[in-house]
């Protein structure tokens, strides 16, 4: 048994992308290229019908465009700050100008002087309604059904205009040039008068616009600033009156004197602070003084009253003697009495003082309050004086300014009438149409490619099933089962019986060292044609002069009787169960030039039967008897049988019919042979329709076979 190939992956049969997820660029290519038959049907048919929209249907428009600049300036009639300014010509205010042009309000103004509301280009309306309308269609099924239909709702005169701007802004477009003061009014009509006088009317209702705001606005002005000016004029003499009020009231110094006040409060502050310390000082030393004297320290208080009557009487040490000492403390207590009113007047001085400072502070406060309250009343009044006055010349430069105002636009060039219509543009949809055409054919192609699910071409079915492709057989064009081997014999060099010599070429040559000689022949699913495949490759090796030997192993359908004429023939059931002998039981077929030996009907199960050790005996008896054997078996999804012989053959051949084997049905099929250790030796690609082939775009993909499928 041939085991080469027995765990070549399988994963490819569940794709049909490159390894890796990568997209075949070229797959693509060549996929497109196949369908291009298609692909150019679906370009001229898109073609026609951008045609016959581009040239029939297809209402004319016409666009008209009118220029309109802004002025950048700040200057006016007089060289005052107009109430209605310039613009600045900033971004922001370019921006400004273009919804402006935009506004409704505008458009509204418009859509009454033109008369719009009449035209049944913008007043739907006005439009008849379609031979073929929703509205229609909705209203004849509800008379089918019997339910009431409705009435059409009446819309307002407001609704009927709010409709009709609706529709002139779907046909009015508004820029701005960039890096510039310069905006373009395109208008789109059926009509080129038309769109050109809305253009031109829309830029000068625009400009009007901005006078009506001016004047509108430059006469609130002035009636706001009378008021005002009256106002701020009744203000101003109340506050006037206050300051002359309080002024008249209260008893004010100036701020001079104010300030003489405060000099003379930091004099006394800097005296009040000289005497506190000199009260300091003679306290402390009238303390020290009485200190000495109770401490009878003669001498030491001698020396602290630095008096010389004292420093006598010390020096002459005449203190023992009581005349002496009672003169010493005579004239002791007499500085003592001196320290002490010394000490008392210190403290009367800075009670005066400190009562001078209160008053005077108090004095300093009052006069700083009214003279804070009188500035305040004074300022107060200045204002109201300042802003009476500004707002009197703003009064008067804005009566000036009444009837004066410039408007911040100017038409730049008005709108002609365009001779040509703007759209439909032709030749765009002409190529519009080709591109998509070919962008729809070519997704059609792509799209039933990638549905495609079954099997065109043998590099498809080897790169996803991970195997060779040994043949491809073309459908054998003979009415019946057993016409096959007439038509094979008749037509020995016919595309078919080419494909068969092929097949069993490679069948050969699969193992040079060990030739094949048992080889089972399966497929996933009937009727994929290998039977017939089966009694093609015995004809042609016995055409080399081989003795080959043809088994039926389906013994559950036993399809061999519709390709010859047996009935009631013992065969493999007899030879295994030792009923009869091989040799008996074979049958010599002469349009096979080959033994056939039947299936028979068999109570035990089919499986059983294959996995017994006859059935492997048997195949060596026939490998020592014949140069091939061929075993026809079931389908591998079917019943198992096939898995069971497979691990005693020493080919596999595994039949794909074309564009009908589905992708998984194979998948499985190939897993489910390998899952029991038997490798698939070769594939077939069987059952080509070449004009099948032709029709998908595979026409020069069918091998060698073509020259001769004719004969």
């Amino acid at each position: 048994m041939n085991t080469a190939r027995m765990n070549l992956p399988i994963s490819h049969l569940e794709s049909q992308g490159s390894p890796e997820g990568e997209i075949d660029l070229m797959l693509i290519v060549r996929t497109l290229w196949r369908g291009k038959i298609w692909i150019i049907l679906s370009t001229i048919i898109a073609l026609l019908i951008g045609g016959y929209y581009a040239f029939s249907v297809a209402t004319p428009l016409y666009r008209a465009k009118a220029v309109v600049m802004l002025e950048n300036r700040q200057e006016q009639v007089v060289d005052i700050e107009s109430v209605m300014t310039g613009l600045s010509g900033d971004q922001a205010a370019v921006n400004t100008e273009v919804e402006v042009i935009r506004s409704r309000g505008l458009l509204e103004k418009l859509v009454l002087k033109l008369g719009l509301l009449n035209d049944p280009e913008f007043n739907v309306e006005l439009r008849p309604e379609p031979f073929l309308s929703i509205g229609k269609v909705v209203k004849f099924f509800k008379g089918l059904l019997g339910l009431p239909a409705k009435d059409k709702k009446q819309l307002s005169e407001r609704d009927i205009l709010d409709a009709t701007i609706d529709e002139l802004l779907k046909k009015l477009s508004v820029s701005n040039i960039r890096q510039s003061y310069v905006f373009n009014i395109v208008a789109t009509s059926e009509d080129p008068r038309k769109a050109a006088e809305i253009a031109n009317t829309l830029g000068e209702l625009y400009i009007l616009d901005q006078l009506e705001v001016k004047f509108d606005a430059t006469a609130q002005a002035t009636e706001w600033l009378t008021e005002r000016v009256t106002q701020l004029q009744d203000e101003l003499e109340k506050a006037e009156a206050a300051v002359k009020k309080f002024a008249s009231n209260s008893d004010l110094v100036g701020p001079e004197s104010l300030d003489a006040l405060n000099r003379q409060l930091k004099d006394l502050r800097e005296r009040l602070s000289k005497s506190e310390a000199a009260e300091r000082d003679a306290r402390e030393r009238a303390n020290r003084l009485h200190a000495l004297a109770d401490a009878n320290d003669l001498e030491g208080f001698a020396k602290l009253a630095n008096d010389p009557t004292l420093r006598r009487l010390i020096s002459a040490q005449e203190t023992e003697n009581a005349d002496t000492l009672d003169t010493f403390k005579a004239r002791m207590t007499r500085i003592l009495q001196t320290a002490d009113q010394k000490t008392a007047q210190r403290a009367n001085q800075i009670n005066t003082l400190t009562q001078s400072i209160e008053s005077l502070q108090q004095q300093i406060e009052s006069q700083s309050k009214d003279l804070v309250e009188l500035q305040q009343l004074q300022r107060e009044a200045e204002a109201s004086r300042l802003i009476y006055e500004y707002f009197l010349s703003r009064m008067k430069e804005t009566s000036v300014q009444q009837g004066i105002q410039q408007a911040d636009s100017r038409v730049l060039s008005y709108a002609v009438v365009p001779l040509k219509p703007s759209s439909p543009r032709k030749g765009i949809i002409l190529v519009l149409s080709a591109f998509l055409g070919m962008l729809f054919g070519s997704g059609i192609v792509l799209l039933k490619e990638f549905a495609q699910n079954t099997f065109r071409t043998p590099e498809d079915l080897e790169h996803l099933a991970g195997a060779t492709v040994m043949g491809q057989i073309p459908v054998i064009p003979a009415k019946k089962r057993k016409k096959v081997l007439q038509y094979l014999t008749d037509k020995p060099t016919s595309a078919a019986a080419e494909a068969i010599r092929n097949l069993r070429t490679s069948i050969l040559l699969s193992n040079v060292d060990n030739p094949p000689k048992v080889i089972m022949s399966t497929s996933s699913i009937p009727g994929e044609g290998k039977t017939t495949q089966s009694l093609a490759l015995a004809q042609n090796l016995s055409g080399l002069g081989k003795k080959v030997l043809l088994v039926e192993g389906d013994i559950r359908r036993r399809t061999f009787a519709e390709y010859f004429d047996i009935k009631n023939q013992q065969g493999l059931l007899a030879v295994l169960s030792g009923e009869a002998k091989l040799e008996d039981v074979v049958i010599f077929n002469e349009d096979l030039k080959a033994d056939v030996l039947i299936g028979e009907k068999s109570a035990v199960n089919a499986a059983d039967v294959f996995s017994s050790d006859k059935f492997h005996a048997f195949l060596d008896e026939l490998r020592e008897k014949y140069d091939y054997v061929i075993i026809d078996t079931p389908p591998v999804l079917a019943v198992p049988d096939a898995r069971v012989i497979g691990q005693s053959v020493d080919a596999v051949l595994y039949t794909v019919k074309w564009d009908s084997t589905t992708r998984r049905q194979v998948a499985e099929g190939l897993k489910s042979l390998r899952s029991v250790g038997t490798a698939v030796t070769g594939l077939v690609l069987a059952q080509i329709d070449k004009r099948g082939m032709k029709r998908y775009g595979y026409g020069d993909s069918y091998g060698a076979y073509g020259d001769y499928y004719d004969n």
